[in-house]
């Protein structure tokens, strides 16, 4: 099943994560819908996510996209995603991929290639973006032995097919901009990790506080608050645990200097 090695990886009592529901390939679409997800976990990646028959087809990228069609950024693939995973936003609180999770761009796709099945088996994916940061033409190439050189990527260690790379063509929308840094915002809520945190801090705490401890809550997300201030450059105070059938205190943000592009 398209979703099994997903829904695999996940506990769905303790994550928010979408499950999905069954996959229905319906007639496609004239524009399939894409995101990228920017994802602070055991460390900060971005995730290229294309509607294609039902799912979302992903590849983790480590650097993000880049607009210079010079760079060729390492994009690993990864498992299918259920469609509804494109709009979520917010706290994946333990296990696989802790950490906070933001839509970093969403728009539409479509490929520039008249067989898409054929394409990723050839591996090599020629594709169009329509997004609010990334648009124009770009590709997805699979490889393998990349990496060595100094500075480059390097593909896993046990080079499986998963290692790509994503490379934008050369048109009116490259460019030597750094978008990652120029744009840093997610496209949802127009917030940053500290932002998309601190709304979710009473959810996560009423919605798992039955299922596990109040010593393994405050473990788990004392974890992803050092990620996020550490990344952000501002300090959070997390609410204590409430009591049954009282209510969880919003948390208090400090709010300390931005770190300036290129830093930190």
């Amino acid at each position: 099943m398209p979703l099994d090695k997903y829904r695999a990886k996940r506990d769905f009592t303790v994550s928010p994560e979408p499950a999905g529901a069954e996959v229905r390939r319906a007639p496609r679409p004239r524009k399939r819908v894409f995101c990228v997800q920017k994802h602070l976990a055991s460390r900060l990646h971005y995730d290229l996510r294309l509607e294609h028959d039902g799912v979302l087809l992903s590849w983790a990228v480590p650097k993000g996209p880049s607009l210079d069609p010079a760079d060729k950024r390492l994009a690993v693939h990864v498992e299918d995603h259920p469609v509804e995973y494109g709009e979520f936003e917010g706290i994946i609180p333990d296990g696989y991929g802790a950490g906070v999770v933001m839509v970093w761009d969403r728009g539409t796709w479509e490929p520039e290639v008249d067989d898409v099945d054929a394409a990723l088996a050839k591996g090599d994916l020629k594709l169009r973006l329509d997004g609010y940061k990334l648009k124009g033409s770009w590709a997805l190439v699979r490889t393998r032995g990349w990496g060595g050189g100094r500075g480059a990527p390097r593909a896993p260690a046990e080079d499986d097919g998963r290692s790509w790379l994503l490379i934008k063509h050369r048109d009116e929308w490259s460019g030597a901009l750094d978008i990652t840094e120029f744009a840093p915002m997610s496209v949802k809520s127009g917030g940053d990790f500290v932002d998309i945190l601190t709304a979710e801090l009473p959810a996560f705490w009423l919605s798992h506080r039955e299922g596990r401890g109040p010593a393994g809550l405050a473990a788990s997300l004392a974890q992803i608050v050092e990620k996020v201030e550490k990344y952000e450059g501002r300090s959070i105070a997390v609410p204590a645990p409430a009591a049954p059938g009282r209510p969880v205190r919003k948390a208090k943000l400090a709010r300390a200097p931005r770190r300036k592009p290129g830093t930190g």
